[in-house]
Order: C-alpha cells, then structure tokens, then sequence
C-alpha cells in the first residue's frame, strides 16, 4: 500500500488534487471510485486513463469502485458539450452497462476473498425510487444556484456564443454526480473520486455534499485529458472512428496498429500513462528509442503492452502475425496461421468474389481464377502476360500460369488471397 499518488505523478496522471487526499492514500486502504458514461455497449480507448488508474488504485493496496452511469446516462453530462445529447432509453441503457460490466472484468480483480476487491455499482440502482421532492428537499437544499452556476462546465455553456443555453435536466447533473459520492460514501465507505480534469467541478460538489449532508470529509484528484502533440483529440483511429475495446468494434489488429502508428513525442507520454511498466524501464526504452528511432521501439513495446492489457497474449500475436503478412516479408504458411477474424481485418475493402469449394477439390487453373471466376483480371491474355511477368502471387507466393488453385490453398478453410504487383490484392471465399 501507499505510493499512490507519488507514481501517478511521474506518469502525468495528476492534474488538480485536493489537499490531504495523498495524506489519506498513505494512511489507510481507501475506497476510491470513478464513474463511466454508458454511451455505448463497449468502452473505447477514451475510457482507458480511468481504467489505468482504477488498476493502479487496486495495486497499491486501496479498493476500487467502477461506477457506471445508468440514472446519469439517462441526463447526459453536459461537461464540454455545446448541445444537449439524445437521451437514452432504460432497454438500450441496461445493453450497454452488460457490455461495460464485461469489459471492466478484464482489467480489476473481483474475487471477493480479498480485501481491496473491485466493486462495480450502477447509479441507477439507487436513483431510480428517488422521488423530484425527496431530491431537492434531502439533497437540493443543500447547494445553492450560486455554488452550481459558477461550476466552469455550466458557465461555459451559458457564455458561448454557439450554445443552444442549457436545459434545467443538464444543470441538476453535477447534483446527481455529487450524490452519487454521497451515496458510496455512506454505504460503502468510499472517501475518494477522480476523474478527468473537466470532471473538477462535479467531482467537488460531491465532496461538499459529504460535508454538509454527512459532516464527513471526501477527497479527489484529476488526472489531465489526454491530447496528441499536434493538438488533436486523442482516441480516434486515422479515419476518424473510435478505437473500441471490443474486438468486434475495432479488430486487435486495428488496435496494435493505432497504437504503433503514433507519433515519437506522443508515444513517449502514452507509454508512461498507458502501461505498467517501471520508470527505469521507460526510461531505458526511450534512451534506446533516441538513439535509433528508425527501429520504432518505443512504438513497439506501447502497441505490444496496450494490446496484451486490452486483448491478451494470443490476439497480440496474431496482430503482429498479420502486420508481418500484409507490411514485413512472409510466406503462404505465415498467413495460414491468421484466424478469419485477423485476415478480414487486414484485408478489409479489398474487393471479394465466392468460388465453389468443389470446383478446387479438382484444382482451378489460375488463368481462369483471375478472370473468369474473379474478374480480377480483365481478360486472359492480360493474366497470362502478369503471371510470364512473375507479378501474381497466391497466399504471398509467386505462381506461374500453370498453377492450379486447390483446398490446401484455403486460408481459414475458407479465404484465398490473390496479389498483383505489391499493393493491388483480391480476396476469394470459397463456399
């Protein structure tokens, strides 16, 4: 236990702490909690720095608390929003904390036989029979309209020019969110919140409720919103979507690859919030990263660590199987070890055309595969001249135009990679 705070400081993960909350870390296991928004039925890479940070809390002896936001994601946080957000109904709300419920498995230690177990609590469950006059008579009462409109979240939305102003649900959010602390407080004991450094405002008006309502004292820190060097939101992939924890939303080998394509600066930062390894060893990393940065180690070792955290051992091995496939030199036998899921993940929008599994029972010759069958190629005599050229490969090796497509060229038992030239590829599904 202890030594909290002193090595979320090294790694950047402070932004604002409120005094005595390490005082309070170092004396005694702590139950400390942040909260999740269920915007969705998986968390993305956006969602990772509290996750760490719940890890971190669990290794150093205190216990954690992962609240999602069933009653809360039902208002909509209005924290950095310009607009009101389409509220969520109770049906689609209960799908997407299943789907976070599972996720948050994977990183925190649940087993009750231990004494800093993971909880994880869903603020509907006690919100959901608070009546309105119950609320503002136990709870409103207590803060006033002056101690709430001078929050910076509210005051941003009332000043901007471009706001649409903000609805009286947005406003009572930050006293939900305070109650929230109010509640784990009394029932479990939970002393400490953190979050992201534009949650300050919410998170302190939870620790004046515990003040007034319970003459108790609760404590809180933010960590800092996590940027790219070139001022850009950080957790979206090249094209612009999210980078999902779910497999199934963006593919382990989607996952390596956004980690392994960031910047030197910016991985220099990310290694240290994102992964557990020792200040001596990031520091040794980066050395060896200065001086040979053409060899991407630091990229490396932060795609590696992230994926293994995220997804496991096996899928980040397939993830750096499949980056040797389509970016390093390997053989037809390298892509047969790829799963269905990696090799459509890899080849995704490449063109596809189905041929029947009995027809290469007997062996199909290429000529006709690449035109005919596909219509990869426009006419023979143009295959016939690529494959005399030695620029058609199948499963990444070079073939000739006598070669017969057969089952022991299937992929999965079921795909067929076809190459012209490096970059020009076409994917059969035999069925």
């Amino acid at each position: 236990m202890s030594g909290l705070i002193s090595e979320l400081q090294w790694r950047g993960l402070i932004h604002n702490i409120m005094p005595g909350t390490e005082e309070q870390l170092e004396k005694e296991m702590t139950t400390g909690y942040c909260g999740f928004d269920p915007t969705a039925d998986s968390l993305h890479v956006g969602s990772l720095v509290p996750i760490v940070l719940l890890m971190h809390m669990q290794r150093h002896g205190h216990k954690p608390i992962a609240l999602v936001g069933g009653a809360t994601g039902m208002i909509g946080d209005p924290t950095g929003k310009a607009a009101e957000r389409n509220l969520l109904d109770e049906e689609t709300l209960d799908k997407f904390i299943k789907g976070i419920h599972s996720q948050l498995e994977r990183f925190l230690d649940f087993d009750e036989s231990i004494p800093n177990a993971a909880l994880m609590v869903n603020n509907y469950d006690w919100m959901k029979d608070f009546s309105f006059i119950d609320f503002a008579r136990n709870v409103g009462k207590h803060i006033t309209v002056n101690y709430m409109m001078a929050k910076d979240s509210v005051k941003n939305r009332l000043n901007s020019e471009s706001a649409v102003g903000m609805s009286f649900t947005e406003f009572t959010y930050q006293l939900i969110q305070g109650y929230d602390f109010l509640h784990l407080y009394k029932n479990h004991g939970a002393k400490l919140q953190f979050g992201g450094s534009d949650q300050w405002g919410n998170i302190t008006t939870g620790t004046e409720l515990i003040r007034r309502i319970a003459q108790g004292e609760g404590f809180a820190f933010t960590c800092p919103l996590t940027t790219k060097s070139d001022g850009t939101k950080f957790g979206k992939s090249e094209g612009g979507e999210n980078v999902w924890l779910d497999k199934n939303r963006t593919s382990p080998y989607k996952f390596y690859q956004f980690w392994l394509n960031q910047s030197d600066e910016d991985s220099e930062k990310y290694i240290k919030i994102y992964t557990f390894l020792t200040k001596e060893e990031i520091e040794e990393l980066v050395e060896k990263h200065r001086m040979e940065p053409h060899l991407r180690q630091l990229q490396k070792r932060l795609a590696e660590e992230i994926t293994t955290l995220v997804h496991g051992k096996e899928e980040l091995e397939n993830a750096i199987k499949a980056s040797e496939v389509l970016f390093g030199k390997s053989t037809a036998e390298d892509l047969k070890t790829l799963n269905a899921a990696t090799f459509l993940s890899v080849f995704e929008g490449v063109p596809q055309a189905k041929v029947s599994k009995s027809d290469l029972e007997n062996g199909v010759n290429i000529v006709e595969v690449l035109t005919d069958q596909t219509g990869f190629l426009s006419s023979k005599s143009e295959a016939r001249r690529d494959l005399k050229a030695n620029a058609i490969s199948v499963n990444k090796e070079k073939v000739g135009e006598e070669y017969q497509l057969k089952l022991s060229d299937l992929i999965s038992d079921q795909y067929i990679l076809l190459q012209k030239g490096k970059k020009n590829y076409f994917i059969i599904i035999a069925e």
